[in-house]
């Protein structure tokens, strides 16, 4: 099972990736440059540090994509997300955002071009096992809807500190 299905809903993968870039701008908006670096709780990330993360994450995505396309039953390399986060405090996020949105429109073409049966082609993952190129679309998604709420979350409590 997708650990990120959960967060879907009722959205369709594809329409979620391609509006995380507008909606990540949105919300950086909302909270100001100030509070992007706050964190909203001891020992968590803030608003910058979540969005340096998705663009980390973006980049491991577009990989995992064109690996999977590329080689028969190809395997994942997993990365430690906590200590790829030790970067973060250097890290500017509007240059973040717009590392983001272009890495998110070239992987979106990707999607958008590859056939029908390449959705089906086989994966593994060391940690979750076996999945296809559509589980990882569909990971990436949920994964955006994941860090989006957490971001929507600081935002709420931006608005209300005004």
């Amino acid at each position: 099972m997708n650990p990120y299905a959960s967060h879907m809903g009722d959205q369709a993968p594809l329409d979620v990736i391609t509006d995380t870039p507008r909606r990540l701008a949105q919300l950086m908006e909302t909270i100001g440059p100030t509070r992007m670096e706050t964190s909203p709780a001891p020992g968590k990330w803030s608003a910058r540090d979540i969005l340096c993360h998705l663009t980390d994450s973006e980049m491991v995505f577009g990989f995992r994509f064109r690996q999977t396309l590329a080689e028969d039953h190809h395997v994942i390399q997993p990365f430690d997300q906590d200590l790829w986060a030790k970067s973060y405090a250097t890290c500017d996020a509007r240059l973040a955002l717009a590392a983001l949105s272009a890495l998110r429109a070239l992987n979106v073409a990707l999607i958008r071009s590859v056939k029908l049966a390449d959705l089906a082609k086989p994966v593994t993952h060391p940690e979750r096992g076996t999945m296809t190129f559509q589980t990882i679309v569909e990971t990436m998604a949920g994964h955006d809807r994941n860090h989006i709420k957490q971001i929507e979350a600081i935002a709420s409590q931006s608005v209300a500190a005004r």
